[in-house]
């Protein structure tokens, strides 16, 4: 029995190593608080977080806090409260020795917290007791409490990582015991990780968790033979409870050094640490490491017959067991673990019969389950048969609907094929009358080089008639001589604008000539500022020829970086045609309008943009409204009055410029101030030797 309860002694360590922080920065925040909370139910949970800051420092101020705590909670009748509080004084009597009483105090705690609900409460108090069960070398219970607590941290996502280390390194430690060094080693690892990504997080009042996961890790290495491993470790859980004013840790880790030098046969070391330990554990008092070390050091002295130092070490050695292994104490253990062992078997009896009844009515479920099925299988099979019967009808009906949609769909056929005809014949109508449309204003810029031509001509005559006549005389003096040549210099630049007049009205003729073809065109290469200029002064002296009164200013600009692109000129020229007669239209409409102080301007301006090219018609006319601009390239949509507008040519310009030519046709408006249509043509990769230059 006096084994067992030295194995006790041991591991009730991990009773209060526990992640602490005793005097840690958490007993400053937590007092500030207390100092300002009111409530009581709030008071006494900060009592029972500020009496765990204490728990390696000063346990006097344990008992007090938990205490205090405890009183508040049963005056107002808070079971969560007066649980937790209760579970520290259980922590602080196994400290001290008294075995049963902790054991009976945490067994209440437990119904306490269990009776209020209080998970993480309850989590933490199936902790404990599993630490008083693993101290007695009772593993299978300790290892039951500790996955019961875990599971619980686990499921409810407790964010107190104190907590969750607590548990695991409990059961790693377990396993060292048993020897499943394999298991103790994945579950140790876990808990170092974990103790890794808390220290970023800040603890709770259970403190750091790392001097005790250390101790841990080290009794693990000495166990698989690695004593160096085991005392770097020992070593790191020392100097890291200095900090946390850790006395309880610091003894532990330094008895542990102790004692595996001694295993070594380094009695200097061995002694020079158990001395450490035991000065450390006394300033607590920490019972167990007290009777530890000081049976260490008498060993050691006994060893090198220094008897009055063995004797002095003895003494101490003997006065912390009479307080540990009381007999009375031993018993009332015993009682306590027999009447828990009986609970337990309680529950589990309980719990065989709540699954017992569980599966009857399960089966009993079942049961009216399967009656249900076959009543819905009853009933399905009779709706069925109702459903096909209607089906049979349906199917009928839906023959006689299907033969008439046939009958209106080869009807609907016809129609779209009329219809698709009367398209195609309104678009060459249309192409006709704009063809005709545009006969006044070729007319008007034929007129002009016709008459140079004509006049150029009579001149040109005058000046043979008087060449013929003086030159048969032979001789000339200088005067002579200078206007002979004056005269073939004349006739030589006449003749160049008669060829260069030529030369217009054949091009607006084969323009014309283009513009009224039937057959798609080939791409050819066409000067792009000559190609939109013309046609923009042809769309304007057809509009002035239908209305003299009518009067608007022409602005270009043109970049000469456009060059020449492959284009289908008469497609091209028929979508701009369209562009610059909507733009007329728009500020004659304006005008007609705002006669008073309006000044109608249609713009052309062209610009090269890397791999393409941009060409702008912009005119200061009404605008288009808002309702009407998602519509302006459909079919059959015009903003025209009645006969005036057949809705194909924006239509006809957006398939021109996209699908004919793989460019861009967009507009942008405001009403009441113009719109401006941007074309965005790519240049074609077949470009003249000139531009290359």
């Amino acid at each position: 029995m006096k084994q067992a309860f030295v194995g006790l002694a041991c591991w009730l360590f991990w009773l209060s190593a526990l992640p602490v922080w005793a005097q840690s920065p958490e007993t400053g925040t937590i007092k500030n608080v207390l100092a300002r909370t009111t409530t009581d139910t709030s008071r006494v949970l900060l009592l029972a977080d500020l009496s765990a800051t204490y728990r390696y420092s000063h346990f006097d101020s344990v008992l007090n806090y938990a205490r205090e705590g405890l009183q508040l909670a049963q005056s107002i009748g808070y079971t969560k409260g007066e649980g937790r509080c209760l579970s520290r004084i259980g922590i602080i009597l196994s400290e001290r020795g008294n075995l049963p009483q902790a054991l009976r105090t945490n067994l209440d705690a437990l119904r306490l917290a269990e009776k209020s609900y209080d998970l993480e409460g309850t989590a933490r108090i199936l902790n404990q007791t599993g630490l008083l069960y693993q101290a007695l070398d009772d593993f299978r219970p300790a290892l039951q409490y500790y996955f019961q607590s875990r599971a619980i941290y686990e499921k409810q996502h407790i964010a107190d990582y104190s907590q969750r280390i607590s548990v695991l390194t409990n059961i790693g430690s377990t396993y060292v015991g048993t020897g499943q060094l394999d298991s103790a080693a994945y579950f140790l690892r876990q808990a170092y990780a974990l103790t890794l990504k808390s220290q970023k997080l800040g603890y709770s009042c259970w403190g750091n968790p790392l001097p005790y996961v250390l101790r841990e890790i080290g009794l693990l290495e000495a166990a698989r033979k690695h004593p160096d491993k085991a005392l770097s470790f020992y070593r790191r859980s020392a100097q890291a409870a200095i900090p946390e004013n850790d006395l309880r840790s610091r003894s532990r880790a330094y008895q542990y050094m102790a004692e595996l030098y001694a295993e070594q046969q380094q009695v200097d070391s061995s002694v020079y640490y158990a001395r450490k330990a035991l000065v450390v554990g006394q300033a607590l008092p920490f019972v167990i490491g007290i009777v530890r070390n000081s049976g260490l050091l008498s060993k050691a002295f006994q060893a090198r017959r220094q008897t009055d130092s063995a004797l002095k070490y003895m003494r101490i050695m003997v006065t912390a067991e009479d307080s540990l292994y009381n007999p009375q104490r031993i018993k009332r253990l015993d009682a306590i673990g027999f009447a828990e062992q009986r609970r337990l078997r309680q529950l589990e009896a309980e719990r065989t019969q709540f699954e017992a009844r569980t599966r009857l009515y399960a089966l009993m479920a079942g049961l009216g389950v399967l009656i249900l099925i076959v009543l819905l299988l009853w009933r399905s099979n009779h709706l069925q048969r109702q459903a096909n019967s209607r089906l049979h009808k349906l199917h009928a009906q839906v023959t006689r609907q299907k033969e008439e949609l046939t009958t209106q769909r080869d009807l609907l056929a016809n129609m779209l094929q009329e219809l698709k005809t009367t398209q195609s014949q309104l678009v060459l109508r249309e192409k006709m009358a704009s063809l005709g449309e545009l006969m006044a204003g070729v007319a008007h810029e034929i007129q002009q080089p016709a008459k140079t031509i004509k006049d150029l001509a009579g001149v040109s005559v005058g000046l043979c008639q008087e060449m013929r006549v003086e030159l048969p005389e032979g001789i000339y003096i200088t005067a002579e001589q200078e206007m002979l040549d004056e005269m073939l210099l004349n006739l030589s630049q006449y003749q160049n604008k008669i060829a260069e007049h030529s030369q217009r009205v054949e091009s607006i003729v084969r323009v014309m000539l283009e513009y009224s073809s039937n057959t798609p065109g080939p791409r050819q290469l066409t000067e792009i500022n000559t190609l939109a200029h013309d046609y923009l002064r042809l769309s304007y002296h057809d509009l002035r020829a239908k209305n003299r009164q009518f009067d608007a200013e022409l602005l270009a600009q043109l970049d000469p970086a456009v060059g020449s692109i492959e284009v289908v000129r008469h497609d091209l020229g028929r979508a701009l045609i369209c562009l610059f007669s909507n733009a007329l239209y728009a500020v004659q409409e304006r005008m007609r309008q705002e006669p008073a102080g309006y000044a109608p301007q249609v713009q052309l301006s062209t610009r090269r943009t890397g791999s393409e090219v941009e060409i702008r018609v912009w005119d200061n006319g009404l605008g288009i409204p808002a309702a009407d601009r998602a519509s302006i390239f459909d079919e059959f949509f015009t903003t025209k009055p009645i006969g005036e507008g057949t809705g194909l040519g924006l239509s006809f310009c957006h398939d021109v410029i996209t699908r004919g030519h793989g460019g861009k046709l967009r507009v942008e408006t405001q009403e009441g101030e113009g719109t401006e249509f941007i074309i965005t043509l790519p240049v074609s990769s077949a470009i003249v030797e000139e531009q290359k230059g």
